[in-house]
């Protein structure tokens, strides 16, 4: 009888250490779950970080509405002006000058216009130029006054060549001023990057007009 009560109480100690064994090792697993989990925490929030990346990119300032706000107008005068040309100037390279300057600034006055959209700023209302800017528009850099278009309108051949050019030159002069504040000031990335743009396609539009008008 007592040795089957010690195999007994020796198969009970046993099975026990094995209940014990499987209890810590259940512990130990759930330790780990919990520090997974902790992981798992911080990688969520690692995750909205980097998701939130992205938005904090697109902020803007008041130097980036500014730049939007006076740029369109500014943009919509070139556009206006290069219209001219095709029925105007006589020089072949003034027609495809006024043809890049349109190709060039009608798509970034629509990129302009759905900035201030997203930001839920008014965008400048077509034909209300004078009035979209305090001061008026002609106070703006490189804006050409009411007389200046006219007289644009009503020239041809080498005179509006020659005028089509001095005041493009004069225009663009204007918007590189404009581009450079909104590269010093701003704060919105695609602004900045077309404002780079800007200085860098306008400036080398400004030395191709002064040799044609060396030319001439």
């Amino acid at each position: 009888m007592n040795r089957t009560r010690s195999l007994v109480r020796r198969t009970a100690v046993v099975a026990a250490s094995g209940v014990a064994a499987l209890v810590l090792a259940a512990c130990g697993g759930s330790g780990d779950d919990t520090g997974s989990a902790g992981h798992g925490g911080h990688q969520a929030t690692d995750s909205a970080s980097a998701a939130s990346a992205p938005a904090s990119q697109g902020r803007h300032n008041a130097a980036d509405v500014t730049f939007a706000k006076g740029m369109i107008p500014h943009h919509r005068q070139a556009v206006e002006m290069a219209d001219l040309a095709p029925d105007r100037a006589r020089s072949a390279e003034v027609k495809k000058l006024a043809a890049d300057i349109k190709k060039a600034q009608a798509p970034e006055i629509e990129k302009l216009s759905g900035w201030l959209t997203s930001w839920g700023e008014a965008v400048p209302a077509e034909g209300a130029m004078d009035h979209s800017m305090h001061g008026g528009m002609e106070g703006m850099e490189g804006m050409m006054s009411a007389e200046e278009m006219t007289a644009l309108e009503n020239a041809s051949g080498k005179a509006f060549d020659t005028a089509f050019m001095e005041m493009m030159i004069k225009h663009h002069e204007g918007a590189v001023e404009m581009a450079k504040t909104e590269q010093a000031d701003g704060a919105h990335t695609p602004a900045r990057k077309m404002a780079a743009d800007i200085i860098a396609s306008q400036s080398a539009e400004i030395e191709q007009m002064k040799k044609l008008l060396g030319k001439n």
